[in-house]
């Protein structure tokens, strides 16, 4: 059946509420809109209506087709409760002109005089869209309806400058291509069509082309009626007088609920601008380019909502179980000079050369970014990744010779998904938060951190970040981390990493947080001036023993005590008896094994009274006598 554009214009303007009240569905009132019962995430207002589960809406006909199960020519007649016509009889009967044996003479016209790359030609005399009429040699533009039936075809002259569309051509259904996204590109001529194809060419497939064999508006509002997933027109017509004027009309026909921009080509069309292609050597194939010609109309905000029953349930994968998760933040944190930096690039050697850590599970060999802000890359970070045996053409680094790097920075999601990196690491965390940003402001620190988590998210990219800890002594390991601890909480593994007391040469990894899994069990290696680096295994010891100074075979309570009252008092600092003890008791310490390391400190501890409390303090060191 034939339904006239003025039928499905109206068919488009009808009232949605009204059409589905006369459908017996029940709908609710909610503010200016009404929602559908029977699709509880859908609401319509007027002709609109919107699917707020999958964030997709439209007009009448394909609400129509979509919930109702109907063809386009069925949607149209439901809702405007009138019947489609036969083709006007006077019409010519439109038929495809014979084909070519192949296609020889119109596949080298398309690629030798309008220089349009093989692989895009190629594309389409595949599917049938361009042939060779076997009479006359010209190329014929077919275009179809959305049965993929032949309504429409141009010839366009192998030499000279004949062109024709086929007798009985319906211009409604003119040469294009339907891709799946949400963009129309539309050109006056299939030849510009195909220029800008091999000018744009990356994931071209994705989108829709059209060309509306000149500057009519038919083939255009007809596949936006047939296509109701576009939601954005780029108008790519001639950078000419008429094709100026055929833009501002076009835009003023658009129905509504459309973005709609224009492109301007360098030259008069895009075939022009191809046929220089080698001359603009900054690839800058745009005049102007004009956005924002026609919006959408403001619509009411609605409040987003994600049913948990509509969230797909995955697993979590993992670069090292249960200690870096894909996909993820981890934070690796340690005091100065104890084996970070050293246990990240022993990590990243492993993931070039599809070597493990202990309890690593194999994973094929995969690219590694790795910045710095601390260490050479020719004097330091290179010669320590060959020692440790990586592949270093897998070992990346984001160059920031003309501009500094941080955490928002777009190139770090650039660099993941250009280049398939599976890990990044950033060393350290304040090198890279920007000079603007103050790290212990919470409101500073979560924007950015929450941004970096979705770019690992979206990228699949494990993210650790090397971190320093603070000078403050005592209490839990969780307030040791330098910053907001803002920093810990976006971060779903934290990872710390200290030296062993009674034993220099020994590292321990600590699994001090997990958000994804039951916490790892701590991994001791040991750095040897004579043999160097080598893998111990599982080691007994906490976080708070590790930061305490504690640990090892032969520590004793009252050496922790030690330890722990000169990190309290470090810096000049100076306490109170009572808060040292109630910081000793936090970690395990009891308060006759305080004094008896005040007693063994005898010599460096100092003490005063201040009203009714006792306060200690480390002594300065004298100056030396000077000689006689």
């Amino acid at each position: 059946m034939y339904y006239t554009q003025e039928q499905i214009d109206r068919a488009n303007q009808a009232d949605l509420v009204l059409f589905l009240q006369s459908q017996g569905e029940p709908l609710e009132r909610a503010g200016q809109e009404y929602r559908w019962k029977r699709h509880d995430s859908l609401t319509v207002r007027g002709n609109k209506w919107y699917r707020h589960s999958q964030s997709k809406g439209g007009g009448p006909v394909d609400f129509v087709m979509e919930f109702f199960g109907k063809s386009f020519t069925e949607a149209v007649e439901l809702l405007t409760g009138e019947k489609g016509a036969a083709p006007p009889q006077d019409s010519p009967q439109f038929r495809l002109p014979p084909r070519s044996p192949d296609n020889r003479t119109a596949r080298n016209y398309l690629t030798t005089a309008r220089r349009i790359d093989e692989d895009v030609t190629g594309f389409f005399f595949a599917s049938g869209d361009i042939y060779e009429d076997a009479a006359h040699h010209n190329a014929v533009f077919v275009g179809r309806d959305g049965d993929g039936i032949p309504r429409y075809a141009h010839s366009k002259g192998t030499a000279g400058n004949f062109r024709l569309d086929v007798k009985g051509s319906d211009k409604a259904f003119n040469f294009c291509y339907r891709g799946e996204g949400e963009r129309l590109f539309v050109f006056e001529a299939p030849v510009d069509l195909l220029s800008f194809l091999c000018l744009f060419k990356k994931e071209w497939q994705k989108q829709s082309y059209l060309s509306l064999g000149g500057v009519g508006e038919k083939a255009l509002l007809r596949f936006l009626s047939d296509r109701p997933n576009i939601k954005t027109v780029y108008l790519c017509l001639d950078s000419d007088e008429a094709g100026n004027d055929a833009c501002s009309r076009l835009v003023k026909l658009m129905p509504e609920g459309y973005t709609v921009h224009c492109l301007v080509p360098l030259y008069k069309d895009w075939n022009e601008v191809l046929q220089h292609r080698a001359e603009i050597t900054d690839g800058k194939f745009l005049r102007e380019a004009v956005y924002g010609l026609k919006e959408p109309p403001p619509q009411e905000e609605t409040v987003e909502i994600i049913r948990m029953s509509e969230v797909d349930t995955q697993a979590v994968e993992w670069l090292w179980e249960p200690y870096i998760p894909f996909g993820k933040v981890t934070i690796v944190q340690g005091n100065p000079g104890e084996g970070k930096t050293t246990f990240a690039l022993r990590l990243a050697a492993a993931c070039t050369t599809g070597g493990t850590l202990p309890g690593m599970k194999p994973l094929p060999p995969f690219q590694v970014i790795y910045q710095t802000a601390e260490d050479g890359l020719g004097d330091t970070v290179k010669p320590r990744l060959i020692e440790a045996e990586a592949d270093l053409d897998r070992v990346l680094v984001i160059d920031e010779a003309k501009q500094e790097l941080t955490l928002s920075d777009e190139r770090i999601e650039k660099a993941i998904t250009q280049n398939g990196a599976r890990l990044i690491i950033l060393d350290p965390i304040q090198a890279y938060m920007g000079e603007k940003t103050d790290m212990n402001r919470a409101n500073e620190v979560r924007p950015m951190f929450r941004r970096l988590a979705e770019v690992a998210e979206r990228t699949g990219c494990a993210v650790i970040l090397i971190g320093h800890l603070n000078k403050a002594a005592g209490g839990q390991s969780a307030y040791r981390g330098l910053g907001s601890i803002d920093f810990r909480a976006a971060a779903r593994s934290v990872l710390l990493i200290g030296r062993v007391k009674r034993e220099p040469n020994v590292r321990v990894i600590v699994h001090d947080k997990s958000s994804l899994a039951p916490e790892g069990k701590p991994i001791a290696f040991c750095l040897d001036p004579e043999t160097g680096f080598s893998w111990i295994g599982e080691y007994d010891i906490t976080a708070d023993e590790l930061l305490s100074g504690a640990g090892g075979n032969t520590a004793t309570k009252t050496e922790q005590a030690e330890r722990l009252i000169l990190d309290l008092l470090a810096d000049g600092k100076e306490l109170a008896s009572e808060d040292i003890v109630k910081a000793a008791a936090e970690a395990g310490i009891s308060e006759r094994t305080v004094q008896n390391a005040k007693r063994n400190m005898g010599g460096i501890l100092g003490a005063r009274r201040v009203g009714g409390q006792w306060y200690n303090f480390i002594k300065k060191k004298q100056p030396p006598e000077p000689a006689s």
